[in-house]
Formats: structure tokens, sequence, C-alpha cells
């Protein structure tokens, strides 16, 4: 197993340029803030910018905590991949990921000067600063699996494997421990952005009950409408469901786990 490590400051678009260069290197495997990740999708670990704060992010990047190493070490050891690609802020930190996950010793060292312009860096700097965004290297579906409550949204592009190309998908979130602090979203604006979606189809006289349930893996909705006589209820029903996930998750950003919408009368 051949062991690479990709090197920049905090900002400076690592995250956003390893697939590119594991595809150049013919690296199936990166490891990136606290993740396994092979082929756009999470194989093993948590990532760090779950972490409520900075300190733990950076204990979580280095598998510190011996469950999440021992994890991903597993994973390693049943994958067998031929090469790693490491994420780090510096030389030290790879090193230190490279000793905690007992990988051999890595064999080649790519600053992130080496293959970004100088605009391309300020870019993904000032991105960070001023927006407190970060990237992750795999699509937006995988990233929901263990993400609730983060600002989600993806970018494509397109990379060469070999010379096959090759389009990737990178999610972009912003941590709980960015600058700009927490956030949160009440109930009620969920439930009113389903109340929104009801009042706006024809087939549904008014909205009943809404309630949401928002927890740790993220948002179920409930609605009770009464219908309008003569329309096709059922088919009403799921445009509903379908118009409220969709509105949710691009609104707020939540991972909406149910939309659970009753006909509980019939207005004539």
């Amino acid at each position: 197993m051949k062991v690479y490590a990709l090197i920049g400051p905090s900002g400076t678009g690592k995250s956003y340029k390893a697939v590119s260069v594991a595809g150049q290197k013919n690296i199936d495997y990166i490891i990136d803030d606290g993740l396994l990740i092979q082929s756009n999708k999470i194989i093993a670990g948590s990532s760090a910018k779950k972490e409520p704060t900075k300190i733990a992010a950076v204990r979580r990047a280095v598998f510190m905590d011996p469950e999440h190493a021992a994890e991903v070490k597993a994973a390693i050891d049943a994958y067998k991949p031929n090469g790693i690609l490491i994420l780090g802020t510096s030389e030290e930190m790879v090193k230190r990921i490279e000793h905690n996950l007992e990988l051999p010793s890595i064999q080649e060292m790519i600053y992130i000067g080496d293959i970004s312009s100088p605009t391309e860096i300020y870019t993904a700097r000032r991105i960070r600063t001023e927006e407190g965004k970060h990237v992750i290297p795999v699509p937006t579906f995988e990233v929901k699996k263990d993400f609730s409550g983060y600002f989600i949204d993806s970018v494509k592009s397109l990379i060469f494997r070999g010379r096959r190309p090759h389009i990737t998908e990178k999610t972009i979130v912003r941590p709980t421990y960015s600058y700009r602090g927490r956030y949160t979203i009440s109930d009620k604006a969920v439930a009113d952005i389903a109340v929104y979606n009801c009042t706006n189809i024809p087939g549904i006289k008014n909205v009943l009950n809404a309630a949401v349930d928002i927890n740790g893996e993220g948002v179920i909705i409930n609605v009770d409408v009464a219908m309008e006589y003569g329309f096709d209820m059922r088919a009403i029903l799921q445009e509903t469901q379908r118009r409220i996930n969709k509105d949710v998750e691009y609104l707020t950003g939540l991972n909406v786990l149910q939309v659970n919408i009753s006909a509980r009368s019939v207005a004539i």
C-alpha cells in the first residue's frame, strides 16, 4: 500500500482538490477530517466537522480517539487499498495520522501551493473566512447520513482518472465550531414551510395540524389536512409530500427523514 499526503494550511482548498489529486496519482482512498473515503463514498470514521469545538475537531481529524482509530484501521485492513491520500494542514499532522492509523511511511508529500494557483488559494481562503464554508469530498446524500442542521450545498466538477473523464460531487457544510457560531431552526419554522406548501396545492382545503420533530438524525414532519371533494386524493397527497420534503431540505439544510401527511376530512 502506497501512502501519499496532501498538505496545506486550513482553508486553502485541500478537500476540494483531493479527488483530482487522487485521480492523477491513481489513489483509491482518501483520509480527510476523520473520514476514510473511497470513490465518493464514506467507508468509515466520523467527520471532524461534526464536532462542537475546534479542539475536538482537531482531535477527531488526527484519530486521537482509540475507538475512532480502530474503526478506520479495521476498514483499511478489510478493503486493502492500493493507495491512500492523507489530507492535513502540516507535515506533523499527516505523520500523526500515519502513526495513529499504523499506516506505512508516507511515500510522497504534495503541497497545495504546487497544485493550486495563488488565485485559487485566495478564493478558497476568502470563502472560508467570509462564509465559514468547508468542503467534504463526498456527495450530499452521503454527508446527510451523519449530518443534520448544517448548511449543506453541493458542487460538481470534472476530473480525469487516467484518460477517462469523471464527474465528482463535493459537499459544502458549515461546521458547528465555525466562528459564526451555532444556528438553530425552530420547529415552527419547519412547520410553516410544510403548511405553505399545502395551501398552494389545489385539492387541499386547509391544514388541520402540522407537527415537527427535530432530532440528531434529522426531521420528521406530520401534517393533517382537509381535502376538497372531487380531487384525486392519493395523487395530491403524494405531490404534497414531495414538495414539503424538497422545500424543507433546500431552505433549511435539515435532513428530512419522513413526511407523513394524512387526509382527515373532506369538504364539499
